[in-house]
């Protein structure tokens, strides 16, 4: 097994290259603009500190969000054009997912990442492992913490109301997406595939009719 992860679903242009034991190479770039110029460099760079070819990879797993819809398609359509080319399986996992497993907990804690506009995505979860709700976007002041800690930058952010991130990573960087994708993949369970989880409406939409300009 050889498993190529990266997310760009946060600021974070992250990938990693897992062998089913370990993580063997991870690279990661904080820059929320760039998405599309760091992913395959970062890519590049992984694989030549494990010294493996993009060829003997066996599996893709890309982040698939929630997350800013320009950034996030940067990594899902790499993984789908990856998959295409080297004829190996794709599989998206939740952003939030791969931040609940670094954090290494075994309680009940809730995930929460920035999603602009001063709001969050956030998700429940019973461990590591296991998302109980979610993935969901509120304000913050409408997350329902309930007493539990609070992983990831949308903790950070709003320390005031979600309690500062507990110290586990704020980000969802890819040796945690391709330990859990590989832990995943080891065990049989399914993995879906690399599909945006978008939680809003894009930004972007058709322009309508031109007004009608009389004399």
């Amino acid at each position: 097994m050889l498993v190529l992860a990266f997310d760009t679903a946060t600021p974070a242009v992250t990938a990693a290259l897992h062998d089913g034991q370990r993580v063997l190479a991870e690279s990661t770039t904080i820059d929320a603009r760039r998405h599309g110029e760091l992913l395959v460099p970062t890519i590049e760079r992984v694989l030549t500190e494990a010294g493996a070819s993009l060829r003997e990879v066996t599996a893709i797993v890309a982040g698939s969000g929630p997350g800013p819809y320009t950034g996030l398609r940067v990594g899902l359509m790499t993984a789908q054009g990856l998959s295409t080319t080297l004829g190996v399986p794709a599989y998206g996992i939740c952003t939030l997912d791969a931040v609940a497993y670094a954090g290494g907990l075994a309680e009940p804690f809730l995930v929460a990442t920035d999603a602009r506009r001063k709001e969050v995505f956030w998700a429940r979860y019973s461990d590591l492992r296991t998302r109980l709700d979610g993935p969901f976007v509120d304000r913050p002041a409408d997350v329902p913490v309930a007493g539990l800690p609070v992983l990831g930058a949308g903790a950070q952010l709003y320390a005031d109301l979600l309690g500062g991130g507990a110290g586990a990573p704020p980000y969802p960087y890819a040796g945690a997406l391709a330990g859990l994708a590989a832990e995943r993949l080891g065990a049989g369970v399914p993995l879906d595939p690399p599909r945006p989880i978008y939680l809003r409406r894009p930004d972007a939409v058709l322009p309508g009719a031109p007004k009608r300009v009389t004399a």
